[in-house]
C-alpha cells in the first residue's frame, strides 16, 4: 500500500489525493507536519525517486526561509540533513509518496501519472 506523506491544508496535496483517488488507487496517508517520515524512511524515498537530497527540502515553505536553510545546506552532510528534515516535517516537500520501490517528491501532473497511475 502507499504511504502518502502530506498536509490537509495543502493545495497541492489535495490535488495529489484527488489524482490517486480517481485512479482508486488505496493509500495510508500521514500528516508529515505530525509524524514526518524518519531519516531512514527519508534516505529510501530519496533511493526510489532518484532525487538529491536537497529535493526534499521545501524551499518555499516559511521555516525553510526563517532558519536560513539555504545558508546551511553547503556544510551539513548527508546524515545531517536527513536528522534535520526528519526533525520537521514542515522542512519537507510535499506530498512524499512511495509504495517502498517507487517514490515521488513533490506533484507534478504527468510524472505523477506515469509512477502512481
Amino acid at each position: 500500500m502507499l504511504k502518502f506523506y502530506g498536509y490537509k491544508k495543502c493545495d497541492t496535496c489535495r490535488k495529489a489525493e484527488q489524482c490517486l483517488q480517481q485512479a482508486g488507487i488505496s493509500y495510508e496517508f500521514v500528516d508529515i507536519t505530525e509524524n514526518p517520515p524518519t531519516a531512514e524512511e527519508l534516505a529510501g524515498i530519496v533511493a526510489c525517486a532518484n532525487v538529491s537530497l536537497n529535493k526534499l527540502f521545501n524551499t518555499s515553505g516559511v521555516q525553510y526561509r526563517e532558519l536560513k536553510i539555504k545558508a546551511q545546506l553547503p556544510a551539513l552532510s548527508d546524515k545531517e540533513i536527513l536528522t534535520l528534515l526528519a526533525g520537521n516535517g514542515r522542512l519537507i516537500k510535499r506530498p512524499l509518496i512511495t509504495d517502498g520501490q517507487r517514490a515521488t517528491v513533490g506533484f507534478n501532473a504527468e510524472k505523477f501519472a506515469d509512477i502512481w497511475g
